[in-house]
């Protein structure tokens, strides 16, 4: 555990709830892919392919922090993991947001054609996207950063003369 609390730089207990959360997430994104491709398999196989796609995921994740971590300004390490669970977060909020406001706008797919639906969808819930990263980042303590991002992104949807 020391060494693990060493090459994270993590220095009090409590900031071990990151990697705690961070492994659960992969664990069951393993188990979400799997259960999609052997819906129809034994229970064993399932759960022997949600080992093996979690720790892919895990070799992928591991890989990203190092490429992010030289591009990121963030103090700590474990700090990373907060940031992808942002990230996890606001990509599954802004679905489940961007549904119902569709709905409420009157944009159904009987309604209007198919490829409009999806372009208005897609629009929308990049709004709602923005949004909610600004305020997942600032619930989990990382606001300077994701609003920083914010901008960043704003910039190359050629938003620049809102934000500077």
């Amino acid at each position: 555990m020391k060494n693990f609390k060493e090459k994270w730089e993590i220095q009090q207990n409590w900031q071990l709830i990151f990697p705690f959360f961070g492994l659960i997430g992969l664990i069951y994104s393993g188990y979400k892919i799997a259960n999609v491709l052997l819906a129809e398999c034994h229970i064993i196989v399932e759960v022997l392919a949600t080992i093996q796609i979690s720790y892919l995921l895990l070799k992928i994740t591991l890989f990203l922090f190092k490429k992010l971590e030289k591009k990121w300004i963030l103090n700590y390490k474990w700090e990373m993991i907060r940031v992808f669970i942002v990230f996890a977060v606001t990509g599954s909020s802004s679905m489940l947001v961007g549904r119902p406001i569709i709905k409420l706008l009157g944009i159904t797919k009987e309604n209007l054609n198919p490829v409009l639906y999806w372009i208005l969808f897609i629009i929308i819930g990049l709004i709602i996207y923005q949004i909610l990263l600004v305020t997942f980042g600032w619930l989990f303590g990382q606001f300077k950063f994701f609003w920083e991002f914010e901008k960043k992104m704003l910039r190359r949807f050629g938003l620049r003369r809102f934000i500077d």
